[in-house]
């Protein structure tokens, strides 16, 4: 108990130090974003002011300082309007800022237009005032943030998928190794289960052999002899769990018609059993062993689906490709939602069960025959259709 704690400790510890980290790495991110945004803001500001102070210069006057830092603006788009909002001048575009504006063709136009409501959503303008022989001239300074800035503005939600990647990875590694392990758990336990079925089931053969030397009623003794075969047949099922079983040609319709009257002479008489095939043979690669015990899994949840009391009806029909097994109830239905799920190991809608017959039934269909089993229909209070399909000869 106590090394259970211990890790249920360790495992909160592990997640509130991770939640930390990714919060410093976050807010660090959004610091470092700001920061370069007022420095941005700044660049635009002294850009600004030369711009004004280069309008505003004699012809005689030194403005090689202003032109330097108009030209030394190598990372940040700009466009610059006049008070009406018209385009003048633009630059670190993909449009020749040598070209005026009305000159340019129509995409051109459309592209600076775009860039400049970019312009106008991310960040407020500079104002420019300045005057020209006593005239006031007014112009407005746009610009984007830089590649940088941009980068640095999705870096976190780049982070975030790369983190949320990386866990799930993990997750995912963790939930198959665990898999793994339960896996070989019921592998392991099943072949123990047959093991210790095998002694018993040795002694039960002889006492059959002692019964039959009593001229004990012979069938009494038929009967005790189909249920010790039965038995031995389980077992072999549970010894094969965990091996790659050997498939053969087999007459899908005998051998399942065969499960099917094996269920309906020890089932209630309150329950009508109808079987009913297109052909007298239809053959496919299966396991003898294993494919009884899908049908006998399906024909034994369709009794509890109808509680005991109703008609269950087993149809094989075949296509150019594929061998049909269809098994009907008259119960409860299947929801919606749980028909996905009633395949998944433990889940279960019964008081009493581990939820392994249909998860077990879809590993040997699709897993070791190569074919496939789902629920076909199913209504509320009508009953349940599950279809198993299996590849034809």
């Amino acid at each position: 108990m106590s090394v259970f704690k211990n890790s249920q400790t360790t495992r909160w510890i592990a997640i509130i130090a991770s939640f930390i980290v990714v919060t410093l790495i976050l807010w660090n991110t959004y610091s470092f974003f700001q920061k370069f945004k007022t420095e941005e803001r700044l660049k635009m500001e002294i850009l600004g002011k030369s711009y004004k102070r280069l309008a505003n210069s004699d012809l005689e006057a030194d403005v090689s300082f202003e032109n330097y830092i108009i030209q030394s603006n190598n990372s940040i788009p700009i466009i610059i309007t006049n008070k009406k909002g018209e385009i003048s001048s633009w630059s670190k575009l993909n449009v020749d800022d040598n070209t005026p504006y009305k000159s340019l063709n129509v995409d051109d136009r459309r592209y600076l237009d775009k860039q400049l409501n970019i312009m106008k959503g991310q960040n407020s303008p500079i104002d420019v005032s300045y005057k020209v022989e006593n005239t006031d001239v007014q112009v407005f300074i746009y610009y984007r943030d830089s590649d940088l800035l941009t980068k640095l503005k999705y870096y976190p939600i780049s982070f975030l998928l790369i983190l949320l990647l990386f866990s799930s990875v993990i997750y995912l590694f963790f939930k198959s190794n665990k898999i793994s392990e339960q896996n070989k758990l019921w592998t392991g336990m099943a072949k123990e289960t047959a093991h210790q079925i095998g002694t018993p089931l040795s002694s039960l053969l002889g006492w059959i052999e002692l019964l039959r030397a009593d001229n004990a009623d012979e069938n009494m003794v038929v009967e005790i002899e189909k249920d010790v075969t039965r038995l031995n047949v389980i077992a072999d099922r549970f010894s094969k769990i965990g091996s790659i079983p050997e498939l053969k040609k087999h007459n899908v319709v005998k051998e399942t018609k065969d499960a099917f009257q094996y269920l309906e002479s020890r089932s209630s008489k309150q329950i009508n059993f109808i079987f009913d095939s297109q052909k007298e043979e239809m053959y496919s690669q299966i396991n003898l062993q294993l494919y009884g015990w899908v049908i006998e899994n399906l024909v034994k949840n369709a009794i509890d689906a109808m509680k005991g009391k109703g008609i269950i009806t087993i149809s094989i029909n075949e296509t150019i490709k594929n061998i049909n097994i269809l098994i009907t109830d008259t119960g409860k239905g299947i929801p919606k939602n749980l028909r996905q799920k009633i395949f998944s190991p433990g889940f279960t809608t019964k008081q009493r069960g581990w939820g392994l017959g249909l998860s077990l039934s879809k590993r040997i269909i699709e897993d070791y025959h190569k074919g496939r089993i789902f629920v076909q229909k199913s209504e509320i209070g009508k009953g349940t259709t599950f279809c198993v399909s299996l590849r034809k000869i």
